[in-house]
């Protein structure tokens, strides 16, 4: 790997002084690459794209750098090169499709773009101008999805983005991370094994916290993440 587009040094995050989430969390993503995170729940998958995203301020590091210059998560800055789809979100559930895009491209200061490709990709024709709050939770997802994929930040986090999702939905998603690579970087949190082993570069497996191992491309075999995750049926 050439020299990051973003690296985290022994990171670690809590809820509860108590209980850390995330322990001893080092990370390097290259540019260009998609990164998969895998992992049980409660392994950590959410709470670190949450601390990324700039929705956690409880956590230490010994180092922060992108584009090897320090950072802050919650620096204007950096908030421009990234967006995140979340496992769960209920914000803005009095904006239409439409309305959440425009909102998105004006704070992030681009112009709107010809969307129409990713909305019949996901299947969102009929559902545009319906309120998110009375979307199903597959079709929300879809709004943050084709936002996601317009948008086209150097830095794209999706967390558990099959969840929900029709079976077309989700082989057109598969394709969407797959190509991302043109854009920018992808890192997104899974239990599902088929979503990281179609699209990713690098798996990385979550346990309590830590990563316990990776997975270059070459190297990716499900029957040896399953021994790694220690878990045979879901994953």
């Amino acid at each position: 790997m050439n020299e990051p587009l973003l690296e985290i040094k022994n990171l670690s995050a809590w809820y509860d002084s108590d209980r850390k989430v995330l322990s001893n969390f080092s990370l390097q993503l290259g540019q260009h690459e998609v990164v998969g995170l895998i992992g049980l729940n409660g392994a950590g998958k959410t709470t670190f794209l949450q601390v990324l995203s700039g929705l956690i301020s409880t956590f230490h590091s010994e180092g922060i750098w992108f584009h090897g210059r320090p950072l802050k998560f919650r620096k204007q800055e950096f908030k421009l090169c990234r967006y995140t789809v979340f496992a769960e979100d209920t914000s803005f559930r009095y904006f239409t499709f439409w309305e959440y895009l425009s909102y998105v491209f004006s704070a992030y200061r681009k112009e709107v773009p010809d969307v129409s490709e990713l909305i019949q990709g996901f299947h969102f024709e009929n559902y545009t101008d319906i309120l998110l709050n009375d979307l199903s939770t597959g079709s929300r997802r879809k709004v943050f999805l084709i936002t996601a994929f317009a948008l086209k930040p150097e830095l794209l986090f999706l967390d558990e983005p099959v969840n929900g999702l029709d079976f077309e939905s989700t082989e057109y998603l598969y394709k969407q991370i797959a190509g991302y690579k043109e854009y920018g970087t992808v890192l997104f949190s899974s239990h599902i094994l088929e979503s990281i082993a179609m699209t990713t570069d690098r798996v990385l497996v979550l346990e309590e916290g830590k990563i316990r191992q990776t997975f270059e491309r070459r190297q990716m075999n499900a029957a040896d993440i399953r021994e790694v995750l220690h878990y045979e049926n879901d994953i």
